[in-house]
């Protein structure tokens, strides 16, 4: 939200109170409490009549630094707030009568809180000698507005070419600098500004990152109101944020995930290609036995079969029933895909209509979100008379987990939890939350029920849903796709821009709908798409009012299916590592160029291309002739299609066929890659090459494969593999050069390269 209007004055009605004196300061073993008049004092009248402004620097691990803002704490706090994961840090207070030039100072780790406690209100956050942001007189405001409503801000400082990333997945610009975000869930499409998955974070490539810990609307202006601040503010006399350091930023990823959750692990079945009916098509068990078959027929290798809304009967959303006249044997028909390999995921939401059998029972119990004279909150929108699920009940919750289990037990392995952003705030909940705090943290507790249902029924590390909606804290339960796109080549980078602006805000997993969603796309957009999406860590065929088989376009487009399956499956033992990396990490599977390039300034800005991990540059073709631009970052790159190699760091123009793109490995790569191609879960290390692109002299490291590992070593032109915690059979390949084989047993392969 904007209070200025331009640099000197304020909006009509607008009054604003700064910290402009310290009048005290005091230390606690683990804080720093900081209290500022917003008057000079000169004298003791001075504290009177006037508002004072409590700043106050806590941390809840190393090298996080919390900040909690404060005009009257009077209020109530009614919830929800973030879970957040804290353990103990290495602080050290150190009071201003003990430090030069009247500063006091909070450390946490390697980063420090340095308060000016004279002079003009000023704090520095440092680390490593460097300042990386600071706060300093006209960042602090408690605002009041023509209507007398409240707020607090903060803005930060900016550097020269300083870019700040993330807010959620959001669809324009992926360098967020120059643009006002509101931290809020809507259903808008990839098309608008909306967005379904705020996150009130933002990653900068100066070394640091920013997260407010507010659940409800949160509005930045970066570097929109003041060009050389990055604005937040909220509503209400309080904000708290904590600033996170690097310096890399992984390294801020990493911490950030730590403090709000790390992804879970997802089952190696999901890697593989999902096969949707699409949303308003004609289909019943004819129609997907013949989708499944006319797969199987052209060798496209299929993981998982989706039901989209109406395998449930019109109007009755949700009810978790079958259609009893288009599938009368559902039980049956779910054994036969499995019969045939396949995993089974049906389309749910947290919405049910009144012709719903669930309305009645959920309004008797009151489990469904009521106004507050009683009444069930209701709208046509979606589907006819819909309530909500209320999960902050949790016999509601119990309520509707019940009817998961349910379809678990007919068959069904994971859920595609739609919607969950139209959450009303003229409600009341059964926990008491503010209504305007639930909004965008409905759709926590919405995933957190049903991947709960899934991990107790089967199991850690096997449950896994196709979500759409979210905020800070959501990465924990994937995967999530991007909505609704439209079915042409700008839509395909808006979607892209979308999952790039995810990763820099948490999230591991990330998948969109091949060939678009709204309309259908033309044979050129499909192909484009499909390699682009197979080379994302969840692959999608789905749509809106028309099938996404592969034949449906043209034969070309079954060979790019084909093509590009079997080379994800074959990448398998690279992708399922990564997925661990993301458990246990916080990095996300697809990255920005700017996560594996921080100090290329030629990365900084790219959003057209990302990195598969840390090896494979990826940069999908938006344009039907198959002209493309890609920045290559230094070193020499090898195509992992073509074997051809280009030298960075410079932009380069080609031009690709349907069945190619620019897939490059990065030097001094170790690529492990996988001998089967027709599924995703098969034993990884058995049969797997080794690839060893550009390896500088020196190089030394050790490459994962499930519970294999290989240390890769070279001293001169001498390359040493050692295998460990394996018996079966691999092979290294040297690109260009000599080869390699180990029979099962076998720890140590030897190549001479230039033989």
């Amino acid at each position: 939200m904007k209070f200025t209007d331009g640099y000197w004055q304020h909006l009509p009605g607008v009054t604003v109170l700064r910290p402009r004196e310290i009048a005290d300061v005091v230390v606690g073993e683990e804080s720093l409490t900081v209290y500022a008049s917003t008057v000079p004092l000169t004298s003791r009248g001075d504290t009177l009549n006037k508002a004072l402004v409590t700043v106050s620097f806590h941390s809840p691990m190393d090298d996080v630094i919390g900040v909690r803002i404060e005009h009257h704490r009077g209020g109530v706090d009614r919830g929800p707030s973030f879970a957040l994961n804290r353990t103990p840090a290495d602080v050290k207070v150190v009071e201003a009568e003990d430090a030069e030039d009247g500063v006091a100072s909070f450390r946490s780790g390697a980063l420090t809180a340095r308060v000016s406690t004279r002079g003009a209100w000023n704090v520095e956050f440092e680390a490593d000698g460097k300042v990386l942001t600071s706060s300093t007189a006209r960042s602090v405001g408690v605002v009041t507005d023509a209507r007398g409503d409240a707020y607090v801000h903060e803005q930060l400082g900016l550097g020269v070419r300083e870019h700040v990333y993330g807010l959620g997945e959001r669809f324009g610009a992926f360098v967020k600098n120059g643009q006002s975000v509101d931290i809020w869930n809507e259903d808008g499409g990839t098309a608008s500004e909306q967005a379904y998955k705020n996150v009130p974070f933002y990653l900068s490539d100066a070394g640091y990152g920013v997260f407010v810990d507010h659940p409800g609307r949160v509005s930045f202006e970066v570097g929109s109101e003041a060009v050389s601040r990055n604005q937040f503010s909220v509503a209400g006399e309080s904000l708290q944020y904590y600033v996170i350091h690097g310096p890399t930023p992984k390294d801020v990823l990493r911490r950030y995930t730590a403090l709000t959750g790390r992804p879970a692990q997802v089952p190696a079945w999901s890697y593989g290609l999902w096969l949707s009916t699409s949303f308003t098509t004609q289909y019943d068990e004819a129609t997907v036995m013949s989708f499944v078959d006319g797969m199987a027929e052209r060798g496209l290798p299929l993981s998982v079969f989706h039901f989209d809304c109406f395998w449930m009967r019109a109007y009755h959303w949700t009810d978790f029933t079958w259609d009893p006249a288009t599938f009368p044997d559902p039980e049956g028909l779910l054994a036969r895909l499995h019969a045939k390999g396949l995993k089974v995921c049906v389309w749910i939401n947290p919405y049910i209509a009144q012709r719903s059998a669930l309305f009645d029972e959920g309004r008797a119990a009151g489990y469904l979100v009521t106004r507050a004279d009683g009444t069930v909150w209701q709208t046509d929108q979606w589907q006819s008379g819909m309530g909500l699920v209320d999960f902050t009940n949790p016999d509601a919750v119990a309520w509707y987990q019940q009817y998961l289990r349910h379809l678990m037990v007919q068959g069904v392995d994971a859920f595609k939890t739609d919607f969950g952003e139209r959450i009303p705030t003229d409600v009341v909940w059964h926990d008491g939350s503010d209504p305007e705090r639930m909004h965008n943290h409905y759709t926590h507790l919405y995933n957190r029920a049903v991947f709960d249902v899934l991990e107790a029924e089967r199991g850690e590390g096997e449950a896994v849903l196709f979500a759409r909606s979210a905020t800070a804290g959501g990465q924990q339960f994937p995967v999530h796709w991007g909505g609704d796109s439209e079915s042409t080549f700008v839509s395909m980078a808006e979607t892209l821009r979308g999952g790039l602006s995810l990763a820099s805000s948490g999230f591991g997993f990330w998948s969109h709908d091949i060939g678009g969603f709204e309309g259908e796309p033309d044979a050129a957009v499909f192909k484009r798409w499909l390699a682009f999406g197979l080379l994302s860590s969840h692959s999608r065929l789905h749509g809106s009012d028309s099938y996404r088989v592969p034949w449906a376009f043209d034969e070309e487009a079954v060979d790019v299916a084909r093509l590009f399956t079997r080379l994800k499956l074959s990448l398998m033992p690279y992708l399922a590592r990564l997925g661990q990396d993301a458990h246990t990490s916080g990095v996300p599977v697809m990255r920005p160029m700017v996560l594996e390039f921080p100090d290329d300034p030629g990365a900084a800005t790219v959003d057209t291309q990302y990195m598969l991990g840390e090896n494979l540059l990826v940069a999908p073709v938006f344009t039907a002739e198959g002209d493309v631009d890609v920045y290559v970052p230094e070193g020499t790159w090898t195509s992992l299609l073509t074997g051809d190699q280009v030298t960075g760091p410079r932009w380069v123009r080609e031009r690709h066929g349907y069945l190619s793109l620019p897939l490059y490995v990065r030097p001094d790569s170790v690529l492990p890659v996988g001998a089967r191609s027709d599924r995703p879960d098969y034993a990884w290390a058995d049969g797997v090459t080794l690839r060893l692109v550009e390896l500088a002299d020196g190089h030394r490291s050790v490459t994962r494969v499930g519970d294999a590992s290989f240390v890769v070593t070279r001293d001169g032109s001498t390359v040493r593999v050692e295998a460990r915690g394996t018996d079966a059979p691999w092979s290294v390949a040297v690109d260009g050069g000599p080869t390699g084989t180990a029979d099962g047993g076998q720890e140590v392969v030897t190549l001479t390269l230039g033989s």
